[in-house]
């Protein structure tokens, strides 16, 4: 590793470990972050599914999609003033087939959704989870309590369709892994025990809380910049909000390095992109906040020997459900394959 690395990676350390262990174990793991609605953590946990499994499961999938996106919208409307109000409304208006709600404009994938619940998925149910949402709301001094019970509709249902499966011996590695941030959540879907994953950080109290909470799971102090490991080690791998606070140069390692460890494929979350030719760079102290190009950074994995299939979140939501909300209008994700494997 050269000097201008080196000490990229001392300032990314600097970065994270000024934060106590508690803010780092609840970072990115509640509201529109929540893994267990936010879509980009819900096609994650898809891609390894879909490696296991090919398409068996792709029907209750599809389900979790628009669940997700059904979460999020109304995780908005709850935050906001008099969201006990407009959800005692909305569920009224959606039992009488209204497209509005004393004024509130119900979107016709929410009323589509509620009309379709229960669904029969196969062996499983998909519950009427708008209704137990929208009947377990609670008035609070800041408005309706979204409901935890509701929020696990899918945690519930993936445990009970992955219960009776094997462990498949499938290689996952994810650097910046944090403190076991989507992982905890690929561990309570059921999917964790399938797969012989490995997660890695720079920051040491990031490895100590995931630890923490999983001891049995390899979790490991390490640098993206220099993965220790031999080439094509891992079958999978996973990466989660990385890459945009790199500088350039360090990014180019940093996929170069990652390619180089994986023989199958990638999935690549992206939380600020753009479709300029161009990626604009915000050096934020030892840190970055840049918005990368799609086309420069789709290229920088081609030329690693990846096909790329780039995903904007928001026209996945808006061709497949109709759903014209997304709370990151700059979030993609990249399904990258191996050309030869």
């Amino acid at each position: 590793m050269n000097e201008d690395l080196r000490r990229e990676t001392e300032g990314l350390i600097k970065s994270w470990m000024r934060h106590d262990e508690e803010r780092l174990r609840d970072y990115l793991v509640a509201g529109v972050e929540d893994p267990r609605i936010n879509i980009q953590s819900i096609l994650t946990r898809h891609f390894l599914i879909e490696a296991l499994f090919g398409d068996r499961f792709a029907p209750l999938m599809e389900h979790e999609l628009r669940f997700g996106a059904v979460m999020n919208w109304l995780l908005k409307l709850a935050q906001k003033p008099g969201g006990s109000e407009d959800f005692a409304s909305l569920l009224h208006a959606l039992e009488q087939g209204a497209d509005n709600a004393e004024g509130l404009a119900i979107p016709a994938f929410l009323s589509q959704t509620f009309a379709r619940l229960p669904a029969s998925v196969n062996e499983w149910t998909v519950p009427p989870y708008i209704v137990e949402t929208l009947s377990a709301q609670r008035p609070t001094e800041t408005g309706p309590r979204f409901v935890n019970e509701q929020m696990s509709t899918f945690e519930r249902i993936w445990c009970r369709a992955l219960e009776k499966e094997t462990p498949r011996g499938v290689r996952v590695c994810e650097p910046a892994c944090g403190s076991a941030t989507d992982y905890r959540f690929l561990h309570s879907f059921g999917i964790a025990r399938l797969v012989d994953y490995v997660g890695w950080d720079l920051c040491e109290k990031n490895i100590r809380n995931a630890r923490a909470m999983f001891p049995g799971t390899r979790f490991e102090i390490g640098n993206v910049f220099e993965v220790e490991a031999p080439d094509k080690t891992f079958d999978l791998c996973l990466v989660h909000d990385l890459f945009e606070h790199l500088s350039i140069v360090a990014l180019e390692r940093a996929a170069g390095e990652i390619c180089r460890v994986t023989r199958e494929a990638l999935c690549l979350g992206f939380f600020n992109m753009h479709e300029e030719a161009d990626h604009i760079v915000r050096a934020v102290e030892d840190y970055h906040w840049n918005t990368l190009s799609l086309g420069w950074t789709s290229a920088l994995f081609e030329q690693q020997g990846f096909a790329v299939q780039p995903v904007h979140i928001g026209t996945l939501l808006k061709w497949r459900f109709g759903c014209e909300e997304t709370h990151n209008e700059n979030a993609y994700t990249f399904f990258a394959t191996a050309a030869e494997r």
